[in-house]
């Protein structure tokens, strides 16, 4: 007698786990590293994770979901965004625990304590009898360097970004965006340069060229992030400066004008996409077509609270990396499976036709220019 299984491994419609395991780790070959905002969703169960196998005396345990789930994840993303640090300095013992979870080729980028990006302390239950008070530890770069930094150093290869997330200030905060940009810049100046470092802000009118400048003086990227009250990431990429190292990062965290508890109530939990954002999923493919060409490392995380469901919104944004535009037709086609390509001073174009190609190699000087300025 055959036996059914236990539980259902896909959900009505399927996850191609596999294969988005497979397209993740051919970019990852290229150093470009797509991974989510954290991992411990027990919505994407039968997508990244299988029930079985966190069944306890015939139960789904949370606990061993919980403590055991990043060994899964692992099998199918290259990496991970940890949230959770900008909380607290994680003890040594934490990292012991955390970094022995996962195989040893399996990287971590973590968001920086807030005990060193928020200078001043939100008036929210959480932070106690601190709330509305001034950090004294606000750009401290010693004690992150002794707090979070030496703790972290024995995993330093598995790690290669760190992100300092600061929140909005007010004019009380910071009177002029100068005055920012001059103290980002001395404690960018004064940390260790032997990590990679990332610095996402959440005030528009910061996108000047005093905060470019001061991240690329210091190698530091900024984060191109999808937030409640960011421009959207293509204005960001807009922006010649933005790109201020050697590497690019990218978080998608919220659509512009949603604020992130109405995510979570509209989105919980989180087992599918409920909200598509095309121009973000075509604006990330760009980014890293961007740093495919130039051979340069990017690292991009999506958050739930995106569209409704990561996996899936990333599964999308890789599906679209393949494909490209036939310069002489002007239609998509994919790379993978073009009837024609050929290569033209450093680069591979791709045609939906062997006429097509034909026509580009009787002028494609012609042809590339009119495509560039289509783009502009």
């Amino acid at each position: 007698m055959n036996m059914l299984p236990l539980f259902e491994e896909r959900p009505p419609g399927g996850f191609d786990r596999e294969g988005l395991a497979a397209k993740l780790a051919e970019l990852a070959a290229e150093n470009i590293l797509i991974g989510t905002s954290s991992w411990k969703y027990e919505g994407w169960l039968g997508q990244i994770y299988s029930e079985s196998r966190y069944v306890v005396r015939g139960k789904f345990s949370k606990k061993r979901f919980e403590q055991t789930a990043l060994a899964e994840y692992a099998e199918t993303f290259p990496i991970v965004c940890g949230d959770f640090a900008f909380y607290q300095f994680p003890a040594p013992e934490f990292w012991n625990t955390l970094f022995a979870t996962a195989p040893p080729s399996f990287k971590f980028a973590f968001k920086v304590p807030e005990e060193i990006t928020c200078k001043t302390f939100p008036t929210h239950p959480r932070y106690g009898p601190r709330a509305g008070e001034r950090n004294d530890t606000f750009l401290h770069a010693a004690l992150f360097e002794e707090a979070f930094l030496a703790p972290l150093e024995p995993y330093r290869e598995r790690i290669p970004l760190l992100i300092f997330e600061f929140g909005a200030f007010s004019r009380r905060g910071y009177a002029e965006p100068a005055q920012f940009f001059e103290d980002l810049d001395a404690f960018l100046s004064a940390l260790p340069t032997t990590w990679h470092y990332a610095v996402e802000i959440r005030n528009e009118d910061y996108l000047r060229h005093g905060y470019f400048e001061a991240l690329r003086r210091n190698s530091v990227a900024h984060v191109f992030n999808a937030w409640a009250r960011m421009p959207p990431i293509h204005r960001q990429v807009e922006i010649a400066e933005a790109f201020t190292a050697d590497f690019t990062v990218v978080r998608g965290l919220l659509r512009v004008g949603r604020a992130y508890e109405k995510a979570v109530e509209q989105f919980a939990p989180y087992d599918r996409i409920q909200d598509p954002n095309p121009p973000f999923r075509e604006t990330v493919k760009g980014i890293i077509n961007h740093a495919k060409k130039r051979k340069q490392a990017a690292y991009l995380f999506i958050n739930n609270r995106l569209e409704g469901n990561a996996p899936v919104t990333i599964q999308s944004i890789v599906s679209l990396t393949s494909m490209t535009r036939d310069h002489v037709c002007d239609r998509e086609v994919d790379e993978k499976t073009a009837p024609a390509k050929c290569d033209y001073a450093g680069d591979t174009y791709y045609f939906h036709s062997e006429e097509c190609k034909k026509r580009f190699e009787s002028d494609p000087e012609a042809f590339v220019s009119r495509a560039e300025t289509s783009q502009t």
